[in-house]
């Protein structure tokens, strides 16, 4: 990653295509927060309580659909996922390293 954080930001995005942001503090549902995406900036609200550590979305996912961080898929959305809420096991499905997700071409 070429990017600095700024310091006293409350979040990072990993790479330019990523759908989530990572929490760099907890933050507060309703918070006001200033994510930034290679050089633009966006103003959002988030939905949810975002622990430290844990991810947010960006933009708006629908079911099905792959989610990216570090410029890589690592789980399809279970459920439709608003922007700025909370992205975790309740509302992503893992498909790293799952067997059943493997191509099955000879």
């Amino acid at each position: 990653m070429k990017e600095r954080v700024e310091q006293g930001a409350a979040s990072i995005v990993m790479h330019e295509s990523d759908d989530v942001a990572t929490a760099l503090e907890s933050l507060q549902a309703e918070q006001q927060v200033v994510v930034r995406i290679g050089e633009a900036s966006i103003l959002m609200k988030l939905k949810q309580p975002i622990p430290f550590g844990h991810k947010f979305a960006i933009r708006a996912l629908p079911a099905g659909t792959e989610v990216r961080k570090y410029g890589e898929v690592i789980g399809r959305a279970s459920k439709a996922i608003a922007l700025g809420e909370h992205v975790h096991v309740h509302n992503l499905e893992g498909i790293r390293g799952r067997g059943d997700q493997a191509s099955k071409g000879g």
